[in-house]
């Protein structure tokens, strides 16, 4: 009778036993006969409906062309599975329902390290440790940002020339963005994709997103950190890169031409896991096992 319709036909299954994400996009998630469903294409000449296995992943993204039932939401709910909606190719998020994790650990040991100074501070030198690719012996943060915009800056120089893009410095106007040269306007929507990679790896794992180590005043500190993790390595690669094919002669919009690139390196690079496998050793989850313990002196 009503099979599936409280969901307590089946045990929950822990977020450690689940397998990651899934990825869907142009249908409608509902539910039949208790079980979760996405049927896609309705408008096309090939409709199909997938069953989705809810309580075997942890996060399912949303993307354009889809909407959700309320039972749907019910069914996630109830089985702790996060959802977010996700724009074009997956590269951004525009909202994730607190679904409620089955875990805490992460957000109290984020909290822990967050609420104590000395800890804080050396959370912060190994993130900078990860990024400038050595330990700096300082121990205030703002002379940290201080060497660490200065290493930006060089680098910024040193990619536009490996890309062979003109490069005059890192310039922004908030109240005018398509005022920037292509490359800065290029960088602007690389770190708006990276931020939302890094929004959905926070959001998957339940992190505190307010509560930044290096960033502070944003709501989004936390996940700005992470997204600085992977500057160097994945956000100025696809704003030069999309930059260039502009410069080129390229008439697609620069804003297109990075979400296709970031598309491309987030599923080739796998960076939403990467992002997860580092806000694990930054919080030093997996301290048991070795990977992530570092010193607090």
């Amino acid at each position: 009778m009503l099979k599936g319709r409280l969901g307590l036909e089946t045990a929950r299954v822990p977020h450690a036993d689940r397998h990651g994400l899934i990825w869907l996009e142009r249908g409608e998630l509902c539910v039949i006969d208790g079980c979760l469903h996405f049927m896609a294409g309705k408008d096309s000449l090939t409709p199909y409906i997938l069953q989705v296995p809810h309580q075997a992943v942890s996060m399912i993204l949303l993307g354009p062309g889809s909407s959700v039932t309320h039972d749907a939401l019910r069914l996630l709910a109830r089985h702790g599975t996060l959802m977010a909606a996700v724009g074009q190719d997956g590269v951004r998020t525009y909202t994730a329902p607190p679904l409620l994790p089955d875990r805490s650990d992460v957000a109290r040991r984020q909290a822990e390290l967050w609420g104590n100074p000395r800890r804080r501070i050396s959370i912060a030198r190994h993130m900078y440790a990860l990024r400038l690719g050595e330990v700096l012996p300082h121990r205030d943060l703002d002379t940290l940002r201080g060497i660490e915009g200065a290493r930006v800056k060089a680098i910024y120089r040193l990619m536009a020339e490996k890309y062979g893009i003109p490069w005059e410095g890192r310039h922004y106007d908030r109240g005018d963005p398509g005022a920037a040269d292509m490359p800065n306007q290029g960088i602007n929507h690389a770190a708006t994709a990276v931020q939302g990679a890094a929004a959905i790896a926070v959001q998957a794992l339940a992190a505190i997103p307010q509560l930044g180590f290096i960033h502070e005043d944003s709501g989004q500190a936390f996940v700005l950190d992470i997204a600085d993790l992977f500057r160097e390595t994945v956000t100025l690669p696809i704003a030069f890169t999309a930059a260039k094919k502009s410069i080129n002669g390229d008439e697609t919009t620069i804003d297109r031409l990075v979400r296709r690139e970031a598309s491309t390196v987030f599923r080739k690079q796998d960076v939403i896991a990467s992002m997860i496998d580092k806000i694990k050793l930054v919080l030093r989850t997996e301290e048991n096992d070795g990977t992530g313990s570092h010193s607090d002196a």
